[in-house]
């Protein structure tokens, strides 16, 4: 098939010949226009002449952005799990559709998306609160863009675009955010701190396992084996648009036993003990552990305030829940647990994520193992007498953690204007 692009109006457009009409012998031709270069012309040229050689033409259509994603958000729930499609809803509606859903499907660019999310980064909030700027985060535009790109991916796959403009857009960057860990000795003090509390149980699973908000929360009484002393999150809940849901374990290794320590194995005992009476008490069929006396749910937000509030009380740094997680796996790779081992206990879905997000332990591991296995092939009276007896542990307290396992807005502490998995 041949074809060329050609300038009209203030733009470019292209046309291709796609071969005689079957029945009327009739020359039928493809064209398309509004392309802002010339480059992109030609690349929907090059793109249109290989879909309609390959049986998958697309129809000229008037269908706007906006009906795309509404008829898309419909047909696609059985396939994503409820917190991302309910998430990727909220996108649509709140940020795509009223800018730029009445634009023709087949007419969207990439610099058309790209003009998108500057808006948005700029002044896209919906929810603005006192202390909160006029614009998203860059986390919160990347997934909207990641919405656009599986939705436009799908039109593809449909037969209503030639190509996925997605493609060539261009999300903000978002950056490694700068967490506070709390130290060994920190969480030692948070924990006695609170061991009077109603949820002591809670807080210590998140100190002593590394669970997620979401996994705590959700945690359930048959989630929970006193015998063989382990528990296996099935059902965390998180916070979607505000509210409170049920979602899936991230991963499948998140599905696997976790062994508890004597300290949480027994603090977690003690606790559903007194569940136990007071469900009998009230008379409740909540099966979650950590509610009300009388069964009703706790907001996982809540657990969040509460747990905070604890910190400034404690007078330690006021950190986020899920950073109690971050602190566990620093604690956890600096103490000489294997990578592997703190991958399965998080959740993770490869020791090569751990290693990537917890990349600033390493150094002070290198430097253990060097002076262990030197101890072991030259003894330590090659030492000199004036060198180290231990490695020392400098670690800094402020660690910059990528949180790519649970990115916001679908970390379990969002920024609070989109809903978060």
């Amino acid at each position: 098939m041949k074809g060329s692009v050609y300038r009209k109006d203030a733009g470019w457009a292209y046309r291709f010949d796609l071969g005689p009409d079957p029945l009327t012998s009739k020359r039928r031709q493809a064209s398309k226009s509004g392309f802002p270069t010339r480059r992109e012309a030609e690349k929907a040229l090059r793109a249109a002449i290989a879909g309609a050689e390959a049986g998958r033409h697309v129809r000229a259509s008037r269908r706007t952005v906006g009906q795309f994603l509404e008829e898309w958000h419909r047909v696609v729930q059985p396939a994503m799990r409820p917190t991302t499609w309910t998430k990727y809803g909220y996108c649509a509606r709140s940020y795509v559709i009223p800018v730029i859903g009445g634009t023709a499907l087949q007419e969207l660019t990439p610099v058309r998306l790209n003009a998108l999310y500057l808006h948005l980064v700029q002044g896209g909030r919906v929810r603005r609160r006192a202390d909160q700027g006029p614009g998203l985060e860059p986390s919160t535009v990347a997934t909207v863009h990641r919405m656009l790109h599986r939705a436009l991916a799908d039109a593809v796959r449909w037969g209503y675009l030639p190509r996925n403009v997605a493609e060539d857009a261009t999300p903000p960057r978002v950056g490694r955010r700068r967490a506070t860990v709390w130290t060994s000795e920190q969480l030692r003090a948070f924990v006695a701190h609170v061991r009077a509390d109603r949820l002591f149980a809670l807080y210590l699973l998140v100190v002593t396992t590394g669970m997620r908000r979401g996994e705590v929360v959700g945690l359930r009484r048959e989630d929970v084996d006193l015998d063989a002393g382990t528990v296996v999150p099935s059902v965390p809940r998180v916070v979607v648009d505000g509210q409170a849901a049920e979602s899936e374990t991230k991963t499948e290794a998140g599905e696997r036993p976790r062994a508890l320590d004597p300290v949480t194995l027994a603090a977690l005992r003690a606790h559903i003990e007194r569940w136990e009476g007071e469900r009998a008490e009230f008379g409740h069929t909540n099966d979650l552990l950590f509610c009300w006396p009388d069964g009703s749910q706790i907001h996982p937000d809540t657990v969040t305030d509460w747990f905070q509030n604890h910190a400034r009380a404690a007078g330690l740094p006021v950190i986020r829940l899920h950073d109690v997680r971050h602190s566990y796996a620093s604690a956890a790779l600096k103490s000489g647990v294997h990578p592997k081992v703190v991958s399965e206990r998080l959740g993770h879905a490869d020791v090569g994520f751990t290693l990537r997000t917890y990349s600033h332990v390493i150094p002070g591991m290198d430097a253990a193992a060097a002076t262990l296995v030197a101890d072991l092939i030259l003894g330590t009276d090659a030492r000199p007498e004036d060198g180290p007896s231990e490695p020392l542990d400098t670690g800094p307290v402020h660690e910059s953690v990528h949180d790519t396992d649970d990115p916001a807005p679908e970390t379990e502490e969002g920024e609070g204007e989109s809903p978060a998995a």
